[in-house]
């Protein structure tokens, strides 16, 4: 009768580590930042970022020739600790500086095309890659 208590607080212990595991294992990994969509989140090698709005697609469509590539604006969000939002900016092949180092609009896909007039917002997909946290 001298170890009941020890052992209901043992056996309480048990439950309570049990059950934080439970919670723990059934959030969802973000994926990483490669063929996102418009509102998806995800992990750019350490900051958790989503694309918002296509600011500007002024690409050359792939099937012309041009003198000028144009360009691809899209507008982000950098998800921080506590949910905090942060409003940024990128342009496809250009850095800009986010947290303690630098991101990189990668690729947009579908590419442009001369037929197609304009490419519907959900049919964007992004790559990123986040370089520093030295």
């Amino acid at each position: 009768m001298q170890n009941a208590p020890r052992l209901a607080l043992s056996v309480a212990t048990a439950a309570l580590a049990l059950s934080a595991c439970a919670t723990t294992t059934s959030q969802t990994p973000l994926p990483e930042a490669k063929n996102l969509a418009l509102g998806q989140q995800a992990y750019a090698d350490g900051p958790i970022v989503q694309p918002v709005e296509v600011l500007e697609d002024s690409r050359c469509p792939a099937d012309v020739m041009c003198a000028w590539a144009g360009r691809v604006r899209v507008k982000m969000l950098w998800i921080r600790s506590g949910g905090r939002q942060q409003e940024f900016e990128v342009t496809l092949g250009q850095r800009t500086q986010l947290a303690d180092g630098s991101i990189l609009l990668e690729r947009v896909t579908p590419e442009r095309r001369s037929a197609a007039k304009v490419i519907k917002p959900a049919d964007y997909r992004f790559d990123f890659r986040f370089d520093g946290g030295y």
